[in-house]
């Protein structure tokens, strides 16, 4: 049986995550994805660069880009897909994440609830 992957990328968030190691001067071997508390909808989601996988973390691997998720985030992260956007105002990673039930006005923060593993099971017995 295959490993259920937490989360996903799209191949512009692969090609940006590449292009963010490569400027570093750090020997880092992706990055980490993380939820914590914050912002005015009640959590913010964190991305840093990360030298190396630590235990519990799930790693997602895309056209030889590394995201590591933090544990504590899994449950917060199942099903996302994470992906880079440039626009006229703004540039970055933005999280396509079913479990987000709102979004502050500016964006930087959201309102996440734990996916519902049960459907989920269900969903991929049906499909």
């Amino acid at each position: 049986m295959g490993r259920f992957a937490v989360m996903s990328m799209t191949n512009t968030a692969a090609e940006r995550i590449k292009a963010i190691l490569a400027a570093s001067d750090r020997a880092a071997q992706g990055i980490r994805v993380g939820i914590k508390k914050g912002g005015c909808a009640g959590m913010e989601y964190t991305i840093d660069l990360a030298d190396e996988e630590r235990a519990g973390e799930d790693v997602i691997e895309r056209e030889g880009a590394k995201v590591f998720v933090a544990p504590e985030a899994v449950l917060f992260l199942l099903g996302t897909e994470m992906d880079y956007e440039e626009t006229v105002l703004r540039s970055g990673f933005v999280f396509k994440n079913p479990n987000q039930t709102s979004a502050c006005g500016c964006g930087e923060s959201v309102e996440l609830k734990q996916a519902d593993l049960a459907a989920m099971a269900a969903a991929q017995q049906a499909g």
